[in-house]
């Protein structure tokens, strides 16, 4: 708990049982109340593991629902349980769960509803490992959301993100796709609905057990970020209707 808040992390997995471990392990307990963990049909045995060092939550999906698809169960979980404050932390150990802390501090005391840990703020994400084209790709993706979206972030595309429960319950992010680009189309919803956003910076890792996506889906996440972009431009301006920016239905209220 913090401050009355009750404080989940989300775990979005695939193929993590060599780091999930590690990952939990560093968690604050002192501040996370309940973690959740979504395997996406993983090959090895993330689920076993998972129950094993004592994970209360964890969801099965018999077959791969994508990225998206894992954290849309995470978030409607969370909520079931009535999540006041979400982290999602991937358990692939590439972020690092200390920062945790600071993240639940800035909603938890209503400063700003939404918290990204950034790669870019500061100089480590080259020297943490980040590849070179990944690195300008994320810049110049960055560039052209902060203008057509009317926004400033430093990056658009970290997986290291801490929400309120009013954000979550504001946004209809159960329409948005079950791929990669579900991270860009929660970013839009929440910037569409008027929310703040704060960054802190966050270290880079980058190593062999850590989840990375091949060249290809990295272009293929390219061309859904601009779609999203421009379809947020459009919907801003009164020029186009899309799905995504919908009022969602109520979520389910936690039992006692």
């Amino acid at each position: 708990m913090y401050k009355g808040k009750k404080v989940i992390a989300v775990l979005p997995a695939y193929n993590a049982a060599l780091t999930l471990e590690k990952t939990y392990n560093e968690i604050p307990f002192d501040l996370v109340d309940e973690v959740i963990l979504c395997d996406d049909a993983s090959k090895d045995n993330t689920s076993e593991l998972a129950r094993q060092i004592g994970i209360e939550h964890v969801i099965t999906h018999q077959t791969n629902k994508g990225y998206g698809g894992n954290q849309k169960s995470l978030y409607n979980k969370a909520l079931e349980l009535g999540g006041d404050i979400v982290i999602m932390l991937h358990p692939d150990y590439q972020y690092t769960p200390k920062l945790i802390p600071a993240m639940v501090n800035i909603i938890g005391d209503e400063l700003y509803p939404v918290v990204l840990g950034s790669r870019i703020l500061g100089k480590g994400a080259l020297a943490g490992g980040m590849p070179l084209y990944k690195y300008i790709a994320n810049r110049a993706l960055t560039l052209t959301q902060n203008l057509l979206i009317n926004y400033k972030l430093s990056e658009y595309h970290t997986g290291y993100r801490a929400f309120s429960r009013e954000v979550l319950e504001s946004i209809n992010f159960n329409a948005n796709s079950d791929d990669f680009v579900f991270d860009n189309e929660m970013l839009s919803q929440i910037i569409y609905a008027g929310f703040h956003i704060a960054e802190v910076t966050c270290p880079t890792k980058y190593f062999e057990e850590a989840s990375s996506i091949n060249f290809a889906r990295s272009s293929k996440y390219g061309l859904g970020v601009l779609r999203v972009s421009v379809s947020h431009l459009l919907q801003r301006l009164g020029l186009g209707r899309f799905r995504i920016y919908e009022q969602p239905k109520k979520h389910a209220e936690a039992r006692p």
